[in-house]
């Protein structure tokens, strides 16, 4: 009897969940602050990182040869435009970018078009080898591409497109197809089966649906995964090294690795920082121009 007077003191003394929440509130608030602040420590760290070579190349780009090794950290005393002119002409960098951009806006234009057909497909779909199929593109993505050099060369020069354009922009296309389905097939999956019956009813067919209705749906995601091949596209150096072995027809990362080797040769190392600024200014202007379009798309991807 003298127990039910005890267990009811304790009931009493026993904080509430709400008391105990109210309790915690404040650590938790503080965890949450102190992990901010640490995020923000790491990517402030991180993009001093990225930036000061960056920085680097641009100034020294604009110093003589003498001044890049006495006083690499200064500012430059005059600025010397003319390395880019030598860079640009006399290091054939014009010919480069021109190549490049032939061959990139090749291999992008067929990668997107073939990439956004097949994950239409695969994503708006049901057929027995479906499953199949996208596995194949998953292996495809995790296969090592250096496994495939000699083969693919022997390929390549067999059908006669070894250190042509064409051959160039069709390895390249197929090399980034891939992600590319891997990446837009979520989108077409979740858009709405409503607005492609509408389309299909009003008469529209399968392609029309496609490209007229579908497409512009997913363009948050077209858009993101084109920028993310135009990059890979136009740092890419392996398979033009093995595929490309035409100096006429080098693209821009080939010229760089020639421009690094002539003129380290030929001590004139403000040319070739002035190259490499040059190559790096088009991805710089392209990330500017399209860095909404990419967090926009990859979070429409992630909540998807």
């Amino acid at each position: 009897m003298t127990l039910a007077p005890c267990a009811a003191a304790s009931a009493l003394a026993a904080p509430s969940p709400r008391a105990r929440l109210r309790r915690w509130r404040p650590l938790r608030a503080l965890s949450e602050s102190l992990g901010q602040t640490v995020a923000q420590i790491f990517l402030a760290l991180w993009a001093v990182i990225a930036l000061v070579p960056v920085l680097w190349a641009m100034v020294s780009s604009l110093k003589s040869d003498a001044e890049i090794f006495t006083s690499p950290w200064s500012l430059p005393d005059q600025l010397h435009w003319d390395n880019y002119a030598r860079a640009w002409n006399e290091a054939h960098l014009g010919t480069f970018f021109v190549n490049t951009v032939v061959v990139v806006g090749g291999a992008l234009a067929l990668t997107m078009l073939l990439g956004t057909m097949a994950a239409y497909a695969l994503g708006r779909f049901e057929f027995r080898l479906n499953r199949a199929i996208f596995l194949l593109f998953l292996v495809g993505l995790m296969f090592p591409i250096f496994l495939a050099l000699v083969p693919l060369f022997d390929v390549v020069d067999q059908l006669g497109l070894l250190g042509t354009r064409i051959g160039l922009i069709l390895v390249l296309a197929a090399h980034d197809l891939p992600f590319t389905v891997f990446f837009l097939v979520g989108f077409f999956r979740v858009l709405p089966h409503t607005v492609a019956e509408a389309a299909r009813l009003d008469g529209c067919s399968h392609f029309q649906t496609y490209w007229r209705v579908m497409l512009p749906m997913a363009r948050p995601g077209v858009t993101s995964v084109m920028i993310f091949n135009f990059l890979g596209l136009w740092n890419n150096y392996l398979l033009p090294l093995v595929l490309n072995p035409d100096p006429e027809k080098f693209v821009i990362s080939q010229g760089l690795a020639s421009l690094a080797v002539s003129q380290g040769y030929a001590a004139d190392f403000s040319a070739l920082f002035a190259g490499l600024v040059l190559a790096m200014l088009p991805i710089l202007a392209f990330y500017l121009a399209f860095h909404h379009q990419i967090q926009g798309g990859l979070t429409l991807g992630i909540r998807r």
